[in-house]
């Protein structure tokens, strides 16, 4: 199932030129979604911006906060039957392209530039992608509008996982996200994947066991 939100929190000061910036939460976990985000930062843009991962929890949640608040941003998710079906980098791909279509969409504008975290783009590799595209190797550590983006989809996703982690709590998704730590590898062996693990993922593959 596909999910597109997005907020348009216009501000008093307005915005940058409409440069947006993408960045992308999930490619390696064994169990949940890949998450997109794009962001269109607000002027004055909010003060700590910051690769996600530099941050705390708490960091991130009065980040993310103000993001939503006053700038123009848009998630796209891709969920595990697609993941398995088109292999993850084409899923990250896709779960880009969509957020930035959704934020074009709520915003009712077409960037200049995407300015995408990593060394590739989905020009070319998405046929649903129409905007140009740059890639920053370590773009959410230097582009404030990355950043914001790293920051949104780390923070929706982790929702998404502790949400999953009521339902399936032998996992620790709650702790883990999904991630191949000891903890869900030995639940794995225990219980056997759930609907919400990658197939295509070795150390989930490599049980073959069926749902």
């Amino acid at each position: 199932m596909t999910h597109l939100m997005h907020g348009s929190g216009l501000g008093a000061a307005g915005f940058d030129v409409p440069v947006i910036g993408v960045d992308e939460a999930g490619r390696g976990p064994l169990a949940g979604p890949v998450v997109a985000a794009a962001v269109i930062l607000c002027k004055p843009r909010p003060v700590g911006l910051d690769d996600s991962k530099k941050l705390n929890r708490s960091q991130r949640a009065v980040l993310e906060e103000r993001i939503k608040r006053r700038c123009r941003w848009a998630v796209g998710v891709v969920e595990v039957d697609e993941i398995d079906r088109l292999n993850i980098f084409g899923a990250t791909m896709l779960a880009m392209t969509r957020a930035v279509a959704a934020i074009c969409t709520s915003s009712g504008c077409e960037p200049l530039e995407v300015l995408v975290d990593g060394n590739l783009t989905p020009a070319g590799r998405c046929a649903d992608w129409r905007w140009r595209a740059r890639a920053i190797v370590g773009g959410d550590a230097i582009e404030p509008c990355i950043s914001a983006a790293s920051i949104i989809a780390k923070e929706h996703r982790d929702r998404l996982m502790r949400a999953l982690a009521v339902t399936h709590p032998h996992f620790g998704w709650e702790r883990n996200a999904g991630y191949g730590t000891p903890e869900h590898l030995e639940a794995l062996r225990r219980h056997g994947p759930t609907p919400h693990h990658r197939r295509s993922f070795a150390p989930v593959a490599q049980l073959q066991m069926p749902l």
